[in-house]
């Protein structure tokens, strides 16, 4: 299976009450949940691992990976509370405010980190997940231990989220160092002060994601520009997560998903995984949330 290591949370988003009145809505999300989500609906085996509490919004992270058949039975469960993230809205912009401290998912150590033998065929990071401590070292220390697995890394930067700015860059240069296939963002490359090429020098696969203009699929063979699909867009909450997922179950599906496979893959070999992502992610952004789309919709 597929392995999605990161963080997973309760986004409360705002609503008016039958009664007029300003209120929240508990929604599951997090970026490495909604790539797990959307794993599970496009039909490749998947599981969810990050720390989740014994609370009712805990509950409700695993009946929504459950219902989505994403296996979470790795994950350390504890009676620390859920994170929640509670989203204003102003002029159209979201804006955040997290109550993460003494978490279940902020506190996962490195003595909650599970035995990868025979358990996994490939392993996923990103999120804020990656700058929060404990669980960034974590999921560094998970990452460093995957031996011959793949490694698909998402950083998804938020330089708001960093406290620590030269901890974040050590760690996350470690982590990129050892991923073999890479999506990352022109405004992530900017912060890391990177480019593709310079990120081949030890991945195999960068992805350089383009908004409506697609993704630029780069490997040391050359670049191909994958097209974004044409659709009206209501929301763009998860259409990244949502392409991640549809680039992993294409590589799974092609018979890539392995170190060796991905060495071994031409610039061609990997399109239909590209494409299948980006026909993933249209579905996701015509409708409203993190809303993936099932295997039978595309």
């Amino acid at each position: 299976m597929i392995l999605c290591c990161g963080e997973a949370l309760i986004d409360m988003l705002p609503r008016t009450s039958p009664y007029g009145e300003p209120c929240f809505a508990p929604y599951a999300g997090g970026a490495v949940f909604n790539t797990a989500i959307a794993l599970g609906r496009l039909g490749a085996p998947v599981g969810y691992f990050g720390g989740l509490s014994n609370d009712l919004f805990g509950k409700q992270l695993v009946d929504t990976l459950s219902a989505s058949k994403v296996d979470s039975s790795h994950c350390p469960r504890s009676d620390r509370p859920t994170t929640l993230a509670f989203v204003t809205l102003t002029n159209g912009h979201a804006q955040y405010a997290f109550y993460d401290e003494n978490t279940a998912g902020r506190m996962l150590s490195q003595d909650d980190l599970p035995d990868l033998e025979g358990k996994a065929d490939a392993l996923f990071f990103g999120g804020i997940s990656l700058v929060s401590e404990p669980q960034a070292d974590s999921y560094a220390a998970l990452c460093a231990q995957a031996g011959d697995l793949p490694v698909m890394i998402d950083p998804n930067i938020r330089p708001g989220f960093i406290t620590d700015e030269a901890r974040y860059r050590a760690r996350l240069d470690q982590m990129l160092t050892r991923a073999d296939i890479i999506k990352i963002s022109d405004e992530d490359m900017d912060w890391l002060k990177t480019t593709p090429e310079a990120l081949l020098k030890h991945s195999k696969v960068i992805l350089v994601t383009r908004g409506a203009d697609g993704v630029d699929l780069v490997t040391r063979d050359g670049s191909r520009r994958v097209a974004a699909q044409k659709v009206t867009v209501v929301d763009t909450v998860g259409a990244g997560d949502t392409f991640n997922a549809g680039f992993l179950a294409g590589l799974r599906k092609g018979g890539l998903l392995s170190r060796a496979g991905l060495a071994n893959a031409s610039l061609e070999d990997l399109v239909p995984a590209a494409d299948l992502g980006a026909r993933a992610a249209a579905i996701t952004v015509s409708r409203a949330g993190a809303n993936p789309p099932w295997e039978a919709e595309l």
